[in-house]
């Protein structure tokens, strides 16, 4: 008796839920790579401090202000001159008075670069003082 060879069926996985997964991994990481950019600039490098410690707890209503060696302020990608502070923060303190919250709530976060003179740091702080901001932060680079 003579016996026939049938052919088994591949054994095929279903990759639909591993590509659904990936998918949302790389969105997620793209997302959380994006808010992380918005405190970066390239052209700001960070002065170094043997006292520099982080924060304690997370900083509400934050207004991130680079200030470049060139002496330009950049405000959430606007490169404005420190003349020009004023009209470039008044969206910022409208945006404050949409949440029911005005100047001094908001945290001013100075990066400046590490060839900034601290004069220009000092402007930077009085001119934001003038619009009614009274919390600041600087941002160095801890020393290790």
């Amino acid at each position: 008796m003579r016996f026939r060879k049938t052919a088994a069926p591949a054994a095929e996985a279903d990759l639909t839920p591993m590509i659904d997964m990936t998918f949302q991994l790389i969105a997620f990481f793209m997302v959380l790579i994006n808010f992380s950019q918005s405190e970066q600039n390239d052209k700001v490098i960070l002065p170094t401090s043997e006292l520099a410690k982080p924060v304690d707890v997370p900083i509400e209503f934050p207004i991130i202000v680079h200030l470049t060696s060139e002496d330009a302020v950049v405000i959430g990608g606007d490169k404005v001159d420190l003349a020009a502070l004023r009209s470039r923060m008044q969206p910022e303190i409208a945006l404050l008075k949409l949440e029911g919250k005005g100047p001094a709530d908001a945290n001013i976060i100075i990066r400046s670069h590490r060839t900034a003179p601290g004069g220009r740091v000092q402007d930077l702080i009085n001119r934001c003082q003038e619009l009614g901001f009274e919390q600041f932060a600087l941002r160095v680079k801890e020393e290790i």
